[in-house]
């Protein structure tokens, strides 16, 4: 693993509120050109950062560079209140949209939870981002009319924490704007995932990118 830290010389200046901010970003695997993925993680952030961490290895296993930005810090915290994400979302996404992959001029994107949202947030704002998977993210609002690359959507249909109407949503506004857009529910699964449906979604996840990057 590769731990790069963005700075306005090297590659990013990220603007958080009043003040410019740095964040630390991980890389795992070689540069891979054209084939850079940005992982993106959810409100835990990387308390529980082996989730992630064995995500990366995993999409690295399928020839990709994955890049793991600690957005928190533009905000300065480690996990996300739940009261505080509708404030702190745009920084955190001015904070990823802000990186610089190396001599990269498309990439995917995955994301977890909140990172699913920032996710489809980036992708609609930087054409650089060519495929999306969000694992069950929610839908961010001021979407409405945006268009998407090639989305997959990844949730259990027993998700309290981000219900499963989320996904779709989410598939319903990728499709009216002309979009394309694969989902796939799991049966009796929460928020998270088990660990039998996890070699499911990171197959779908690897033979997706492969598809669309």
């Amino acid at each position: 693993m590769d731990r790069r830290h963005f700075v306005a010389s090297v590659g990013a200046t990220i603007v958080a509120g009043p003040a410019h901010a740095s964040i630390a970003v991980d890389r795992f695997g070689p540069m891979a050109p054209g084939r850079s993925v940005i992982l993106l993680h959810g409100s835990d952030g990387l308390t529980n950062g082996g989730r992630y961490e064995f995500a990366a290895q995993m999409i690295v296993a399928a020839g990709y560079s994955v890049w793991l930005p600690r957005y928190f810090q533009a905000t300065g915290d480690r996990r996300a209140r739940h009261c505080e994400i509708k404030t702190k979302f745009p920084i955190w996404l001015e904070a990823i949209e802000a990186i610089k992959v190396e001599r990269q001029d498309r990439f995917a994107v995955v994301g977890f939870s909140l990172g699913g949202a920032l996710a489809l947030a980036l992708a609609a704002r930087d054409s650089r981002v060519k495929a999306v998977v969000d694992f069950f993210g929610f839908l961010p609002a001021g979407l409405e009319r945006a268009s998407f690359p090639p989305t997959l959507i990844l949730h259990g249909d027993a998700d309290r924490v981000v219900p499963v109407s989320n996904a779709g949503a989410i598939e319903k506004l990728i499709k009216s704007n002309g979009g394309q857009v694969q989902s796939h529910i799991y049966p009796d699964e929460g928020h998270g995932l088990s660990v039998a449906s996890w070699p499911d979604a990171i197959s779908r996840t690897q033979a997706f990118l492969r598809e669309h990057l």
